[in-house]
Protein backbone atom coordinates (compact mmCIF):
# COMPACT_ATOMS: atom_id res chain seq x y z
CA UNK A 1 0.00 0.00 0.00
CA UNK A 2 0.76 3.69 -0.47
CA UNK A 3 1.88 5.93 2.06
CA UNK A 4 0.96 9.43 2.71
CA UNK A 5 3.36 12.24 0.40
CA UNK A 6 4.48 15.13 1.94
CA UNK A 7 7.38 16.94 -0.01
CA UNK A 8 7.84 19.36 2.95
CA UNK A 9 8.93 22.77 1.93
CA UNK A 10 9.30 25.58 4.88
CA UNK A 11 11.93 28.34 5.69
CA UNK A 12 15.08 26.79 6.29
CA UNK A 13 16.07 29.39 8.94
CA UNK A 14 12.93 29.37 10.98
CA UNK A 15 13.07 25.81 10.74
CA UNK A 16 16.40 25.28 12.44
CA UNK A 17 15.37 27.83 15.08
CA UNK A 18 12.89 25.50 16.05
CA UNK A 19 14.28 22.63 15.92
CA UNK A 20 17.63 23.48 18.77
CA UNK A 21 16.90 22.38 21.85
CA UNK A 22 14.02 19.74 21.98
CA UNK A 23 14.37 17.53 24.30
CA UNK A 24 14.19 13.34 23.69
CA UNK A 25 11.70 10.80 23.70
CA UNK A 26 10.63 8.58 26.39
CA UNK A 27 12.76 5.42 26.98
CA UNK A 28 9.64 3.22 25.78
CA UNK A 29 9.08 5.03 22.64
CA UNK A 30 9.65 2.84 19.93
CA UNK A 31 13.21 2.70 18.65
CA UNK A 32 13.87 4.91 15.35
CA UNK A 33 16.24 3.53 12.12
CA UNK A 34 18.28 6.17 10.45
CA UNK A 35 20.18 5.21 7.05
CA UNK A 36 22.78 6.78 5.60
CA UNK A 37 24.08 5.35 2.18
CA UNK A 38 27.42 7.16 0.41
CA UNK A 39 27.28 6.63 -3.55
CA UNK A 40 30.21 4.98 -4.78
CA UNK A 41 32.84 4.92 -1.78
CA UNK A 42 35.85 2.65 -1.74
CA UNK A 43 35.47 0.96 1.24
CA UNK A 44 39.46 1.65 2.09
CA UNK A 45 39.10 5.50 1.48
CA UNK A 46 37.59 5.77 5.24
CA UNK A 47 39.85 6.58 8.02
CA UNK A 48 38.52 3.94 9.91
CA UNK A 49 38.96 1.07 7.36
CA UNK A 50 42.49 1.93 7.02
CA UNK A 51 43.04 5.07 4.64
CA UNK A 52 46.15 7.10 6.00
CA UNK A 53 44.55 10.34 4.36
CA UNK A 54 44.68 13.17 6.96
CA UNK A 55 41.47 13.61 8.26
CA UNK A 56 39.47 12.83 5.44
CA UNK A 57 36.42 11.02 7.32
CA UNK A 58 36.56 12.40 11.13
CA UNK A 59 32.93 12.17 11.24
CA UNK A 60 32.61 8.74 10.51
CA UNK A 61 35.68 7.54 12.13
CA UNK A 62 34.36 8.77 15.22
CA UNK A 63 30.54 7.29 14.34
CA UNK A 64 32.69 3.64 14.30
CA UNK A 65 34.79 4.29 17.61
CA UNK A 66 31.37 4.61 19.27
CA UNK A 67 29.40 1.84 17.69
CA UNK A 68 30.50 -1.49 15.54
CA UNK A 69 32.64 -1.70 12.32
CA UNK A 70 31.96 -4.75 9.97
CA UNK A 71 35.15 -5.53 8.74
CA UNK A 72 34.13 -8.31 5.65
CA UNK A 73 30.84 -6.31 4.67
CA UNK A 74 29.73 -6.85 0.70
CA UNK A 75 26.81 -5.28 -1.03
CA UNK A 76 25.29 -7.65 -3.49
CA UNK A 77 25.00 -5.58 -6.68
CA UNK A 78 27.43 -3.39 -7.41
CA UNK A 79 25.31 -0.73 -9.13
CA UNK A 80 23.15 1.85 -7.11
CA UNK A 81 19.68 1.14 -8.09
CA UNK A 82 19.73 -2.38 -7.62
CA UNK A 83 21.93 -2.54 -4.94
CA UNK A 84 19.25 -0.36 -3.00
CA UNK A 85 16.08 -2.34 -4.02
CA UNK A 86 18.24 -4.68 -2.26
CA UNK A 87 17.98 -3.19 1.19
CA UNK A 88 14.16 -2.53 1.05
CA UNK A 89 13.47 -6.14 0.36
CA UNK A 90 15.67 -8.58 1.56
CA UNK A 91 16.32 -10.57 -1.64
CA UNK A 92 18.57 -10.66 -4.60
CA UNK A 93 17.45 -8.32 -7.34
CA UNK A 94 16.13 -11.69 -9.42
CA UNK A 95 13.61 -12.70 -6.92
CA UNK A 96 12.47 -8.94 -6.39
CA UNK A 97 12.17 -7.87 -9.90
CA UNK A 98 14.47 -5.34 -9.98
CA UNK A 99 17.29 -6.40 -11.96
CA UNK A 100 19.12 -3.30 -12.76
CA UNK A 101 16.88 0.07 -12.68
CA UNK A 102 13.71 -1.30 -12.34
CA UNK A 103 11.39 -1.39 -9.27
CA UNK A 104 10.23 -4.15 -7.34
CA UNK A 105 7.60 -5.92 -8.16
CA UNK A 106 4.18 -4.65 -6.64
CA UNK A 107 3.38 -7.98 -5.04
CA UNK A 108 7.05 -8.19 -3.46
CA UNK A 109 6.50 -7.29 0.07
CA UNK A 110 9.41 -4.76 1.37
CA UNK A 111 10.09 -3.16 5.11
CA UNK A 112 8.74 0.16 4.15
CA UNK A 113 5.10 -1.98 3.90
CA UNK A 114 5.76 -3.22 7.43
CA UNK A 115 7.29 0.08 8.67
CA UNK A 116 3.84 1.41 8.04
CA UNK A 117 1.52 -0.84 9.32
CA UNK A 118 3.88 -0.24 13.01
CA UNK A 119 3.24 3.50 12.13
CA UNK A 120 6.40 4.40 11.57
CA UNK A 121 6.55 7.79 9.56
CA UNK A 122 9.27 7.07 6.66
CA UNK A 123 11.40 9.68 5.07
CA UNK A 124 13.91 10.23 2.59
CA UNK A 125 16.58 12.63 1.37
CA UNK A 126 18.42 12.15 -1.52
CA UNK A 127 19.12 9.49 -4.52
CA UNK A 128 15.09 10.01 -4.21
CA UNK A 129 14.26 7.35 -7.34
CA UNK A 130 16.80 4.95 -7.21
CA UNK A 131 15.73 4.69 -3.47
CA UNK A 132 11.73 4.71 -3.63
CA UNK A 133 11.37 0.41 -3.91
CA UNK A 134 7.85 0.20 -5.88
CA UNK A 135 6.15 2.90 -8.42
CA UNK A 136 3.28 3.02 -5.94
CA UNK A 137 5.23 3.44 -2.85
CA UNK A 138 4.89 7.13 -1.31
CA UNK A 139 7.32 8.61 1.32
CA UNK A 140 5.98 10.66 4.29
CA UNK A 141 8.91 12.83 3.38
CA UNK A 142 11.06 13.45 0.55
CA UNK A 143 13.30 15.18 -1.54
CA UNK A 144 15.72 14.63 -4.48
CA UNK A 145 18.92 15.56 -5.73
CA UNK A 146 17.62 19.04 -7.02
CA UNK A 147 16.19 19.65 -3.77
CA UNK A 148 19.34 18.28 -1.77
CA UNK A 149 21.83 21.33 -3.99
CA UNK A 150 22.72 18.23 -6.18
CA UNK A 151 22.69 15.96 -3.62
CA UNK A 152 26.02 17.61 -2.28
CA UNK A 153 25.00 20.39 0.31
CA UNK A 154 25.45 19.33 3.49
CA UNK A 155 24.12 22.35 4.81
CA UNK A 156 20.53 21.46 3.67
CA UNK A 157 20.82 17.79 5.02
CA UNK A 158 21.29 19.58 7.97
CA UNK A 159 18.09 21.48 7.64
CA UNK A 160 16.32 18.59 6.03
CA UNK A 161 17.11 16.21 8.63
CA UNK A 162 15.76 18.85 11.17
CA UNK A 163 12.82 19.46 9.33
CA UNK A 164 12.21 15.71 9.66
CA UNK A 165 12.58 14.93 12.70
CA UNK A 166 10.57 18.13 13.92
CA UNK A 167 7.78 16.21 12.34
CA UNK A 168 8.13 13.07 13.68
CA UNK A 169 8.43 14.31 17.02
CA UNK A 170 5.20 16.54 16.27
CA UNK A 171 3.21 13.39 15.34
CA UNK A 172 4.53 11.57 18.15
CA UNK A 173 5.49 8.60 15.70
CA UNK A 174 9.00 6.76 15.48
CA UNK A 175 10.72 7.02 11.96
CA UNK A 176 12.58 5.21 9.09
CA UNK A 177 14.89 7.90 7.71
CA UNK A 178 16.75 7.04 4.52
CA UNK A 179 19.52 9.68 4.27
CA UNK A 180 21.72 9.25 0.92
CA UNK A 181 24.49 11.71 0.13
CA UNK A 182 25.21 11.85 -3.74
CA UNK A 183 29.10 11.81 -2.79
CA UNK A 184 31.62 10.58 -3.83
CA UNK A 185 29.60 10.06 -7.15
CA UNK A 186 30.76 11.14 -10.36
CA UNK A 187 31.18 14.06 -11.06
CA UNK A 188 33.67 14.62 -8.18
CA UNK A 189 34.05 17.79 -7.01
CA UNK A 190 37.17 19.55 -9.43
CA UNK A 191 38.13 22.69 -6.94
CA UNK A 192 39.08 24.77 -10.66
CA UNK A 193 35.70 24.55 -11.36
CA UNK A 194 34.48 24.94 -7.51
CA UNK A 195 30.67 23.96 -6.41
CA UNK A 196 27.60 23.87 -9.19
CA UNK A 197 24.11 22.87 -9.16
CA UNK A 198 23.70 24.32 -5.44
CA UNK A 199 26.54 22.01 -3.87
CA UNK A 200 29.03 23.28 -1.59
CA UNK A 201 32.80 23.08 -1.40
CA UNK A 202 34.40 20.05 0.64
CA UNK A 203 35.54 21.51 4.07
CA UNK A 204 39.19 20.29 2.62
CA UNK A 205 40.34 19.58 -1.03
CA UNK A 206 43.23 17.07 -1.95
CA UNK A 207 46.77 17.29 -4.33
CA UNK A 208 47.09 14.02 -6.07
CA UNK A 209 50.28 13.05 -3.88
CA UNK A 210 48.18 12.99 -0.39
CA UNK A 211 46.79 9.02 -0.91
CA UNK A 212 47.29 5.75 -1.97
CA UNK A 213 46.01 4.20 -5.19
CA UNK A 214 43.47 1.44 -4.55
CA UNK A 215 44.88 -2.13 -5.79
CA UNK A 216 42.78 -2.60 -8.83
CA UNK A 217 44.48 0.68 -10.69
CA UNK A 218 47.78 1.34 -11.87
CA UNK A 219 49.93 4.15 -9.72
CA UNK A 220 50.25 6.84 -12.62
CA UNK A 221 49.31 10.82 -12.91
CA UNK A 222 47.06 10.41 -14.44
CA UNK A 223 45.06 8.62 -12.11
CA UNK A 224 46.13 10.17 -9.37
CA UNK A 225 44.44 13.79 -10.66
CA UNK A 226 41.50 11.97 -11.04
CA UNK A 227 41.25 10.71 -7.46
CA UNK A 228 42.24 13.84 -5.91
CA UNK A 229 38.85 14.90 -6.78
CA UNK A 230 37.41 12.08 -5.56
CA UNK A 231 39.06 12.57 -2.72
CA UNK A 232 37.26 15.53 -2.33
CA UNK A 233 33.91 14.17 -2.94
CA UNK A 234 34.72 11.50 -0.28
CA UNK A 235 35.45 14.47 2.06
CA UNK A 236 32.56 16.17 1.44
CA UNK A 237 30.50 13.34 1.98
CA UNK A 238 31.74 13.18 6.16
CA UNK A 239 30.87 16.59 5.74
CA UNK A 240 27.49 15.71 4.90
CA UNK A 241 27.34 12.86 7.40
CA UNK A 242 28.52 14.94 10.18
CA UNK A 243 26.09 17.51 9.81
CA UNK A 244 23.15 15.07 9.52
CA UNK A 245 24.27 13.62 12.90
CA UNK A 246 24.22 17.28 14.38
CA UNK A 247 20.79 17.57 13.48
CA UNK A 248 19.83 13.73 15.47
CA UNK A 249 22.14 15.37 18.39
CA UNK A 250 20.03 18.27 18.54
CA UNK A 251 16.63 16.77 17.95
CA UNK A 252 17.35 14.96 21.33
CA UNK A 253 16.26 11.16 19.49
CA UNK A 254 19.98 10.01 18.70
CA UNK A 255 19.76 7.74 22.45
CA UNK A 256 16.73 6.08 20.81
CA UNK A 257 17.67 5.26 17.11
CA UNK A 258 19.60 2.64 15.39
CA UNK A 259 21.91 3.99 12.89
CA UNK A 260 23.67 2.02 9.73
CA UNK A 261 26.05 3.15 8.05
CA UNK A 262 27.19 1.95 4.43
CA UNK A 263 27.66 2.28 0.76
CA UNK A 264 25.43 0.99 -2.01
CA UNK A 265 28.78 0.13 -4.16
CA UNK A 266 32.57 0.51 -4.59
CA UNK A 267 34.30 3.38 -6.64
CA UNK A 268 33.17 4.20 -9.90
CA UNK A 269 36.17 3.27 -11.99
CA UNK A 270 37.56 0.43 -13.97
CA UNK A 271 37.68 -2.89 -11.99
CA UNK A 272 34.79 -2.02 -9.29
CA UNK A 273 31.40 -0.31 -9.72
CA UNK A 274 29.44 -2.24 -12.12
CA UNK A 275 31.10 -5.26 -11.89
CA UNK A 276 31.43 -8.31 -9.15
CA UNK A 277 35.33 -8.28 -8.21
CA UNK A 278 36.35 -7.20 -4.40
CA UNK A 279 36.89 -3.24 -4.66
CA UNK A 280 33.16 -3.46 -5.91
CA UNK A 281 31.14 -5.23 -3.77
CA UNK A 282 32.89 -4.44 -0.48
CA UNK A 283 31.29 -1.90 1.74
CA UNK A 284 31.91 0.04 5.29
CA UNK A 285 29.28 -1.26 7.20
CA UNK A 286 29.11 0.89 10.98
CA UNK A 287 26.43 0.66 13.37
CA UNK A 288 25.24 2.74 16.43
CA UNK A 289 22.34 1.09 18.65
CA UNK A 290 22.12 2.79 21.90
CA UNK A 291 22.15 0.48 25.00
CA UNK A 292 22.72 -2.41 22.68
CA UNK A 293 25.82 -1.97 20.49
CA UNK A 294 28.96 -1.98 22.44
CA UNK A 295 31.22 1.38 21.45
CA UNK A 296 34.45 0.18 19.89
CA UNK A 297 33.44 -3.25 18.84
CA UNK A 298 34.18 -5.06 15.42
CA UNK A 299 33.16 -7.88 13.92
CA UNK A 300 34.96 -9.97 11.21
CA UNK A 301 32.12 -12.36 9.71
CA UNK A 302 30.71 -12.25 6.35
CA UNK A 303 27.97 -10.00 5.81
CA UNK A 304 25.98 -8.64 2.86
CA UNK A 305 23.40 -6.02 2.53
CA UNK A 306 20.44 -8.41 1.68
CA UNK A 307 20.80 -9.13 5.61
CA UNK A 308 19.95 -5.11 6.12
CA UNK A 309 16.09 -5.67 6.21
CA UNK A 310 15.96 -8.74 8.80
CA UNK A 311 18.53 -7.45 10.98
CA UNK A 312 15.99 -3.86 11.16
CA UNK A 313 12.93 -5.98 11.42
CA UNK A 314 13.69 -7.59 14.05
CA UNK A 315 15.67 -5.16 15.78
CA UNK A 316 11.85 -3.09 15.85
CA UNK A 317 10.29 -6.22 17.44
CA UNK A 318 8.23 -5.95 13.77
CA UNK A 319 7.02 -9.12 11.70
CA UNK A 320 10.02 -10.71 9.48
CA UNK A 321 9.54 -10.33 5.66
CA UNK A 322 7.87 -13.74 4.42
CA UNK A 323 10.40 -14.37 2.43
CA UNK A 324 13.90 -13.13 2.54
CA UNK A 325 17.35 -14.03 0.99
CA UNK A 326 19.44 -12.23 3.83
CA UNK A 327 19.52 -13.10 7.61
CA UNK A 328 19.28 -11.08 10.62
CA UNK A 329 22.73 -9.48 12.13
CA UNK A 330 21.19 -8.67 15.39
CA UNK A 331 23.03 -11.52 17.61
CA UNK A 332 26.27 -9.74 15.92
CA UNK A 333 24.86 -6.91 17.25
CA UNK A 334 23.57 -7.80 20.30
CA UNK A 335 27.37 -9.83 21.00
CA UNK A 336 30.15 -8.81 18.15
CA UNK A 337 32.47 -12.10 19.32
CA UNK A 338 30.00 -14.17 17.27
CA UNK A 339 30.18 -15.46 13.83
CA UNK A 340 27.23 -14.83 11.62
CA UNK A 341 28.07 -18.16 9.64
CA UNK A 342 28.43 -17.46 6.23
CA UNK A 343 31.13 -18.72 4.66
CA UNK A 344 30.52 -17.02 0.92
CA UNK A 345 29.18 -13.59 -0.02
CA UNK A 346 27.07 -14.43 -3.57
CA UNK A 347 26.82 -11.10 -5.50
CA UNK A 348 25.16 -10.35 -9.08
CA UNK A 349 24.96 -7.85 -11.95
CA UNK A 350 22.24 -8.15 -14.54
CA UNK A 351 22.06 -5.05 -16.46
CA UNK A 352 23.38 -1.63 -16.17
CA UNK A 353 21.92 1.80 -16.22
CA UNK A 354 21.59 2.14 -20.47
CA UNK A 355 19.90 -1.31 -20.31
CA UNK A 356 21.93 -3.79 -21.35
CA UNK A 357 22.62 -6.74 -19.81
CA UNK A 358 25.70 -7.68 -18.56
CA UNK A 359 24.71 -10.54 -16.80
CA UNK A 360 27.48 -11.34 -13.57
CA UNK A 361 27.81 -14.02 -10.25
CA UNK A 362 30.07 -13.88 -8.06
CA UNK A 363 31.40 -16.48 -5.07
CA UNK A 364 33.64 -14.55 -2.41
CA UNK A 365 34.92 -15.95 0.43
CA UNK A 366 37.85 -14.36 2.94
CA UNK A 367 40.68 -16.06 0.37
CA UNK A 368 39.07 -16.24 -3.09
CA UNK A 369 36.92 -15.00 -5.72
CA UNK A 370 35.46 -16.78 -8.43
CA UNK A 371 33.17 -15.02 -10.77
CA UNK A 372 31.14 -16.59 -13.90
CA UNK A 373 30.65 -13.66 -17.17
CA UNK A 374 27.46 -14.93 -18.41
CA UNK A 375 27.73 -11.70 -21.01
CA UNK A 376 30.95 -13.17 -21.74
CA UNK A 377 31.98 -13.83 -25.71
CA UNK A 378 35.15 -13.62 -28.04
CA UNK A 379 33.77 -10.53 -30.22
CA UNK A 380 32.31 -8.48 -27.44
CA UNK A 381 33.41 -5.76 -25.11
CA UNK A 382 32.74 -4.26 -21.94
CA UNK A 383 32.40 -0.85 -21.31
CA UNK A 384 30.54 1.63 -18.55
CA UNK A 385 29.44 4.86 -17.99
CA UNK A 386 31.93 5.04 -14.99
CA UNK A 387 35.08 4.79 -16.91
CA UNK A 388 35.43 8.95 -17.40
CA UNK A 389 38.77 10.25 -16.94
CA UNK A 390 40.89 6.82 -14.73
CA UNK A 391 40.38 4.97 -18.23
CA UNK A 392 41.33 7.89 -20.19
CA UNK A 393 44.28 7.98 -18.07
CA UNK A 394 45.08 4.67 -18.62
CA UNK A 395 44.52 4.49 -22.32
CA UNK A 396 46.78 6.98 -22.68
CA UNK A 397 49.53 5.48 -20.61
CA UNK A 398 48.81 2.56 -22.60
CA UNK A 399 49.63 3.62 -25.46
CA UNK A 400 53.62 3.08 -24.06
CA UNK A 401 52.82 0.75 -21.48
CA UNK A 402 52.06 -2.83 -22.29
CA UNK A 403 51.15 -3.76 -18.83
CA UNK A 404 48.26 -1.12 -18.99
CA UNK A 405 47.27 -2.30 -22.35
CA UNK A 406 47.12 -5.91 -21.39
CA UNK A 407 45.15 -4.65 -18.06
CA UNK A 408 42.46 -2.21 -20.08
CA UNK A 409 42.37 -5.80 -22.76
CA UNK A 410 41.56 -7.79 -19.21
CA UNK A 411 38.81 -5.49 -18.46
CA UNK A 412 37.25 -5.22 -22.02
CA UNK A 413 37.34 -8.77 -22.84
CA UNK A 414 36.41 -10.82 -19.82
CA UNK A 415 36.99 -14.68 -19.34
CA UNK A 416 34.11 -16.27 -19.31
CA UNK A 417 35.05 -17.58 -15.26
CA UNK A 418 37.76 -15.39 -13.63
CA UNK A 419 39.56 -16.31 -10.05
CA UNK A 420 41.30 -14.30 -7.77
CA UNK A 421 42.93 -15.09 -4.86
CA UNK A 422 42.00 -11.99 -2.54
CA UNK A 423 44.10 -12.46 0.71
CA UNK A 424 47.29 -11.60 -1.58
CA UNK A 425 45.66 -9.84 -4.90
CA UNK A 426 43.04 -7.83 -3.33
CA UNK A 427 42.84 -5.83 -6.85
CA UNK A 428 42.18 -8.85 -8.69
CA UNK A 429 44.80 -8.20 -11.17
CA UNK A 430 45.59 -12.34 -12.23
CA UNK A 431 43.32 -14.53 -13.07
CA UNK A 432 44.06 -18.07 -11.74
CA UNK A 433 41.26 -19.97 -13.68
CA UNK A 434 43.76 -21.61 -15.90
CA UNK A 435 46.70 -22.39 -13.26
CA UNK A 436 46.36 -26.04 -12.23
CA UNK A 437 47.68 -24.89 -8.68
CA UNK A 438 44.18 -24.10 -8.08
CA UNK A 439 42.35 -26.29 -9.75
CA UNK A 440 40.78 -27.79 -6.42
CA UNK A 441 39.60 -24.25 -5.34
CA UNK A 442 38.30 -23.37 -8.46
CA UNK A 443 36.16 -26.97 -8.75
CA UNK A 444 34.72 -26.25 -5.00
CA UNK A 445 33.83 -22.77 -5.58
CA UNK A 446 32.17 -24.37 -8.96
CA UNK A 447 30.30 -26.51 -6.40
CA UNK A 448 29.19 -23.74 -4.23
CA UNK A 449 28.02 -21.19 -7.27
CA UNK A 450 25.78 -24.20 -9.05
CA UNK A 451 24.24 -24.81 -5.10
CA UNK A 452 23.81 -21.06 -4.25
CA UNK A 453 22.15 -20.19 -7.36
CA UNK A 454 19.89 -23.59 -7.43
CA UNK A 455 18.98 -22.42 -3.83
CA UNK A 456 18.13 -19.05 -4.54
CA UNK A 457 16.12 -19.25 -7.59
CA UNK A 458 18.78 -17.88 -9.78
CA UNK A 459 17.45 -18.23 -13.38
CA UNK A 460 20.74 -18.13 -14.83
CA UNK A 461 21.44 -21.46 -13.33
CA UNK A 462 20.85 -23.68 -16.52
CA UNK A 463 23.14 -21.08 -18.34
CA UNK A 464 26.06 -21.68 -15.69
CA UNK A 465 25.57 -25.69 -16.07
CA UNK A 466 25.98 -25.48 -19.46
CA UNK A 467 28.33 -21.99 -19.92
CA UNK A 468 30.73 -23.55 -22.69
CA UNK A 469 27.00 -24.43 -24.96
CA UNK A 470 26.74 -21.08 -26.38
CA UNK A 471 22.99 -21.86 -27.83
CA UNK A 472 22.15 -22.80 -24.94
CA UNK A 473 23.24 -19.57 -23.16
CA UNK A 474 22.06 -17.63 -25.82
CA UNK A 475 18.50 -19.49 -24.69
CA UNK A 476 18.56 -18.30 -21.54
CA UNK A 477 20.21 -15.03 -22.14
CA UNK A 478 17.38 -14.01 -24.60
CA UNK A 479 14.72 -15.57 -21.62
CA UNK A 480 15.49 -13.59 -18.77
CA UNK A 481 16.69 -10.61 -20.87
CA UNK A 482 14.07 -9.73 -23.03
CA UNK A 483 14.60 -5.99 -23.27
CA UNK A 484 18.33 -6.27 -23.64
CA UNK A 485 19.55 -3.08 -24.90
CA UNK A 486 22.91 -4.44 -27.19
CA UNK A 487 25.54 -1.84 -26.10
CA UNK A 488 28.07 -4.51 -25.42
CA UNK A 489 29.07 -3.89 -28.95
CA UNK A 490 30.31 -6.88 -31.59
CA UNK A 491 33.50 -5.77 -32.71
CA UNK A 492 37.14 -5.34 -31.68
CA UNK A 493 37.89 -2.59 -29.27
CA UNK A 494 39.53 -0.12 -31.95
CA UNK A 495 41.98 1.90 -30.24
CA UNK A 496 44.85 -0.16 -30.11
Amino acid sequence: MGRRYAMIRWPMMALAISCIGTIGLADSAPLNVLLFTADDLHRDSLGCYGSPVEAITPNLDRFAREGIRFDNAHVNTAICEPSRKILASGLYGFNSGSMGFMPVRENVPIIHDILGEADYLTGVIGKLRHSTPKVSYEWDYAFGRRDMGDGRNPTLYYERSLAFFKMCREAGKPFYFMVNSEDPHLPWYNPEIGPVRGAEAPTRVYSPDEFPVPDHLPDIPGVRKALANYYNSTKRMDDTFGRVMQALDESGMRDNTLIVYLSDNGIPTPFSKCNTFLASTRTPFLVQWPGVVKPGSTNESLISSVDFAPTILEALALPALPQADGRSLVSLLKNPARDSGKTFIFTQVDSKVDGAAIPMRCIQNKKFGYIYNMWHRDDYYYRNNNEVDVMRAMEEAAENDPAIRARIMQYRYRSLEELYDLENDPGCLNNLVASPVYRNVLNSLRETMDATMQASGDPLLKAFRNRNDTAIVQEVFDQVYPDHNPNIERREWERF
